[in-house]
């Protein structure tokens, strides 16, 4: 059996006592044990890492902790950037190239290969964005996230025979371990992609907002 990774992106969703609920539910709702081959990671804004942390402790709930974003600086004098060094006590992976991040903030090719760096200098676990075959990935990453634009918060994934063969091309090319699909997936839909063999995973926003739909989603996989 293959390691899933399942990735919930809340972007820039909830509030302090929004998120502990959320985790209050899920404590109430969840019906997952520890596995060795699924990774679940819970990715929120930055303010609330240190409260997601400790409520994936308080709740005894099998999730990792990713942050959404890392600064290309190291820690220094770069007002209103989060460095590395800072995410590292409350998370273990961190999402880097988002299409939402290329687009409204233009970040380009050169300034994620340099978070990608900072990340891996601090012993975060990358999972690089890319929104097609072509999309560069800087070396030593090893989860890819594959995210066609047209199904970002659009409710029209792409189809699943594309993904896939975008999903094998890039572990060709690019001798990654892992490709995540991205883009408008459900709890209906999501076996459409999981259990096609060369995509390890999904990387989902608006399907993680609500506990029970985000562990359904798991659980349809």
């Amino acid at each position: 059996m293959k390691k899933q990774f399942f990735i919930a992106n809340w972007k820039s969703h909830k509030t302090a006592d929004e998120a502990t609920q959320w985790f209050v539910e899920a404590a109430a709702d969840i019906h997952l044990t520890k596995d060795s081959e699924r990774e679940v990671v819970i990715c929120p804004p930055f303010p609330l890492l240190s409260l997601c942390a400790e409520e994936v402790k308080k709740q005894q709930i099998p999730f990792a902790i990713g942050a959404q974003d890392v600064s290309s600086f190291s820690e220094g004098a770069y007002t209103g950037e989060v460095s590395g060094r800072l995410i590292k006590d409350f998370a273990t992976y961190v999402i880097i190239g988002h299409s939402e991040r290329r687009r409204y903030f233009h970040e380009t090719d050169e300034m994620l290969f340099e978070k990608v760096k900072q990340a891996h200098a601090y012993g975060l676990q990358v999972v690089y964005c890319v929104d097609s075959k072509e999309g560069k990935i800087p070396e030593g990453v090893n989860i890819v996230a594959y995210e066609p634009v047209a199904a970002i918060g659009t409710g029209h994934p792409d189809d699943p025979s594309d993904a896939e063969a975008v999903a094998g091309f890039l572990k060709a090319q690019n001798g990654v371990s892992y490709v995540l699909y991205g883009g408008s997936v459900t709890a209906e839909d999501i076996a459409n992609y999981t259990q096609l063999p060369s995509i390890d995973g999904v990387l989902v926003g608006g399907a993680s907002l609500a506990p029970k739909d985000f562990i359904s989603l798991i659980q349809h996989a």
